[in-house]
């Protein structure tokens, strides 16, 4: 016994002294950064003469960047993690293209969309107008790339010369989605599903309950893709003269027009009128060179990135808040709605509803845009969030809803009451419809002789994984379900104006875009963020206002931290952070952040407005 004690006295010490050598490292590391810091002077960002703006579309564009700690954010790059899907705003892209337009030292915009990922067809397409706009001024915009996605070419379609890489390649594979099915798998683990859902089109739950697509599902997927895609292709169209057989989505058409450039990808992109030339990395630089003129220190165009452009200009960019105007304010809803208090990207039902609230007691607010980016999710936190638009409504301001890619199912939920609502054509909204699901193991704990049993007063169901769920449990969760979803109709309708059967004509979950919602009358007018604004203006009676967004307060810590790290994060050199990402890498981020939401779903009843086909925002 003596041996076996000394072996673990030794083996503790081991990783006692790891423990220390570990907490020693990070303790000079913080060491160095702060004395970086002190030591470091900060020196002004430059915008240099005849200087080429590069919007740096790394990620995706979002209408709100996710919250995620200094901290955390700060060793996860340092360690070479892969960290947060990175993310550009939207809305700092637009600011720099109109500020760069009227500014005299910028000579053009280079797009950088090498790691560009999307965000959504109606924000890719207020970054196209926003382009449009600003080469009018007369100055060019230019991109290139060793090839182009499907997202990257929607924005890079809006420049004056695209390029490409010999080497290079660009395919329209056109939109759809597919999704794994698990119905066989959780019966050879004899998991019990219990599903419950009101919606012949509700189909979130199938992959859990089938090992296929269901007629229905299809029908849905088919017509909401359909109409996105020729969106798409009518877009690009209107802003390339293309050869009609690149966009025609047949295959033969395809290899037709591959084989006439002897199979050569890059050729081909040429002779369509896919890009303008095809250079090497060399010729484009020579070619920017030739716009700007050698910036001697960087070898290099004359360039500044839109992030730093933008801190250029000290608060320039944006409008100094004037107490003596009236504000229109934005309240920005993205992400899946769960219930709670959530940071930025994820909307929570208590403190978006604060948010409301902060906007509805300040006095300079006269009225307030609430900007939707959201699939749904808890159907209590979305009944929380509309409470408080209702309450705005009663204090005499008006609320229009602003939907931005997405706004479905919860997402709808919230903006249903607005005094209007407004959607891009490309967004997908609508999906009316609720479920609910739990699975219960007692058939898997039986399987290797673990079983549950004891004693209750009553015969009522108890919601326990560990047992299974009588016909009379089930019945209660079905008729909670649908009472839920004649709620969602009636408040649709009465919000509306609709009658119910209007309204459940076009729900059961059925998905639109914002062209067919409007058919429908479930949204007022077609337009952006800008147009939602004015109305709201309008409504509110207001000429002369400012636009203030209405954000979350961070706490002390939250400050501090984020002052402290972002200012390390800006000392300490780029190329310690530069991390390369396979797109196999990428996607399993992305699946990750998917499979980490099923943690989120903690509605009090269990009951949830979750659109299954909108894309994550």
């Amino acid at each position: 016994m003596s041996g076996i004690a000394s072996v673990f006295k030794k083996l503790f010490s081991l990783i006692n002294v790891i423990r220390k050598i570990i907490l020693n490292i990070v303790f000079f590391l913080i060491l160095l950064v702060f004395i970086g810091l002190f030591a470091a002077e900060e020196e002004p960002i430059r915008v240099p003469d005849n200087g080429v703006l590069v919007l740096e579309l790394n990620g995706r564009l979002v209408e709100e960047k996710t919250w995620v700690d200094p901290v955390d954010a700060f060793f996860d790059e340092m360690l070479g993690g892969s960290g947060q899907p990175a993310e550009v705003l939207l809305s700092d892209v637009v600011v720099a293209i109109e500020k760069a337009a009227a500014d005299d030292r910028i000579s053009g915009i280079q797009l950088n969309v090498s790691s560009f990922t999307g965000g959504g067809l109606n924000k890719m397409n207020v970054l196209g107008e926003a382009l449009l706009a600003f080469r009018e001024s007369g100055k060019p915009v230019i991109t290139y790339a060793d090839a182009y996605s499907q997202d990257q070419y929607y924005v890079a379609a809006h420049a004056d010369k695209i390029y490409l890489n010999p080497l290079g390649m660009m395919m329209f594979e056109g939109y759809g989605s597919y999704r794994l099915y698990f119905k066989e798998l959780l019966e050879k683990l004899k998991v019990s599903t219990h599903v419950f859902k009101v919606g012949a089109y509700k189909s979130a739950v199938e992959p859990y309950t089938r090992n296929d697509m269901s007629d229905q599902a299809r029908e849905a997927n088919k017509m909401l893709y359909d109409e996105l895609w020729q969106t798409y292709i009518t877009d690009v169209a209107a802003l390339r003269e293309l050869d009609s057989r690149v966009l025609s989505g047949d295959m033969d058409e395809f290899l037709a027009a591959v084989t006439e450039h002897n199979n050569d990808f890059a050729q081909m992109a040429v002779g369509t009128g896919l890009v303008t030339d095809l250079y090497s990395r060399e010729q484009f630089r020579q070619e920017m060179i030739t716009l700007t003129g050698l910036d001697d220190d960087e070898k290099s165009w004359r360039q500044i990135n839109h992030e730093d452009y933008l801190e250029s200009l000290n608060g320039q960019a944006f409008k100094e808040e004037t107490k003596e105007r009236d504000n229109i304010a934005i309240v920005v809803a993205r992400g899946v709605i769960v219930d709670g208090r959530q940071k930025a990207g994820m909307i929570g039902g208590d403190s978006t509803a604060e948010l409301l609230r902060k906007a509805r007691l300040d006095d300079q607010v006269k009225a307030v845009v609430l900007r939707i980016d959201s699939p749904g999710g808890s159907g209590f936190a979305s009944e929380v969030i509309r409470q408080e638009v209702l309450e705005l409504q009663k204090a005499g301001k008006p609320v229009i809803a602003s939907m931005s890619s997405v706004a479905a199912s919860g997402g709808y939920w919230i903006a249903a009451s607005a005094d209007e609502i407004w959607a891009a054509p490309e967004t997908i909204t609508g999906s009316i419809g609720v479920f609910g699901m739990f699975f219960t193991f007692e058939n898997s704990l039986a399987e290797i002789g673990v079983y549950n049993d004891g004693y209750h007063t009553t015969n009522l169901p108890v919601l326990d994984v560990t047992r299974g769920l009588d016909e009379g449990g089930k019945q209660v969760v079905q008729m909670s379900i649908e009472k839920f979803y004649r709620d969602f109709v009636s408040m649709v309708a009465e919000s509306r104006d609709m009658s119910y059967d209007e309204v459940h004509a076009v729900a059961q979950g059925r998905v639109w875009t914002g062209s067919q919602a409007q058919q429908f009358g479930l949204v007022d007018q077609l337009g952006g963020l800008d147009d939602a604004i004015r109305a709201a203006a309008q409504k509110a009676d207001v000429v002369e206002y400012d636009v203030e967004v209405i954000e979350a307060d961070l706490s002390a810590r939250d400050k501090f931290m984020r002052d402290l790290f972002g200012q390390a994060s800006a000392w300490i050199p780029a190329s310690v952070f530069e991390k390369n990402h396979s797109p196999i890498e990428m996607e399993l981020q992305r699946v990750w952040q998917e499979v980490k939401l099923l943690d989120k779903f903690n509605d009090p009843n269990g009951v949830y407005a979750l659109c299954e086909l909108c894309p994550l925002q």
